[in-house]
């Protein structure tokens, strides 16, 4: 049958497709809360950022649940089907995903829900389980330990610097230099360093002359090679 005929089909049959009953919308709906709830402890358990957004988790199951139940209406009648995707296509957002991993988080949820919807949960089950593997081995898997960030306040102009920056090349893998700030009363160098034992450098950098202050900071962000 060919595309025309398809169609034809489906206007003779009051473009009903597919018959759902009360159980199977039931069921389809409580493995997407499920997967959802899955979904809401992995994202709580495996996010790193300092400020932990619940609101976005929370959203995280609503939208498996609401992709699941757009899925089922599809199923049901091609009328409401063609109807939701001309609405949908019509909704802009404005929230920006600020980091990937929150990205991947709504896609998973996406594709659980349209999983679920669809009435095959093994794969949004399975899925889910691969995922969640695969996602630990990734994040415990470390090719390098990033690097920190030294921030060193010089007094007056940077006189003082012949000295510190000897201390600091002996003490660390890594020393890169990122910005110097130049007042009139001090001098600001921020320095990227990997240093075997940071805390016996902010010591010997804390005696120094002239040095007014000593900052040592860390982050979580890729490694450039």
């Amino acid at each position: 049958m060919d595309v025309i005929g398809v169609i034809s089909n489906a206007l003779q049959n009051g473009y009903a497709s597919t018959e759902l009953g009360t159980m199977r919308i039931a069921s389809s709906l409580l493995f997407a809360a499920a997967i959802g709830l899955y979904i809401f402890c992995c994202y709580r358990w495996m996010t790193r950022k300092a400020f932990y957004s619940r609101t976005f988790n929370i959203t995280l199951v609503g939208i498996t649940l609401v992709t699941a139940s757009i899925i089922l209406t599809i199923q049901a009648s091609i009328v409401v089907s063609l109807g939701m995707v001309g609405a949908l296509s019509i909704v802009r957002f404005r929230t920006a995903v600020k980091d990937p991993m929150d990205l991947l988080f709504l896609f998973w949820a996406i594709s659980a829900g349209i999983s679920c919807g669809a009435g095959i949960a093994e794969v949004a089950v399975l899925s889910s389980l691969i995922m969640t593997i695969v996602l630990l081995l990734l994040s415990r898997t470390t090719v390098r330990e990033p690097a920190n960030i030294l921030s060193v306040t010089l007094r007056g102009d940077a006189g003082p610097e012949a000295h510190i920056l000897p201390v600091i090349r002996r003490a660390c893998r890594v020393c890169t230099e990122r910005s110097r700030i130049m007042k009139a009363d001090h001098t600001e160098l921020l320095l990227e360093i990997r240093a075997r034992d940071t805390s016996a450098l902010l010591k010997d950098l804390r005696a120094a002359d002239g040095v007014m202050a000593v900052t040592l900071l860390s982050h979580d962000g890729e490694v450039v090679f």
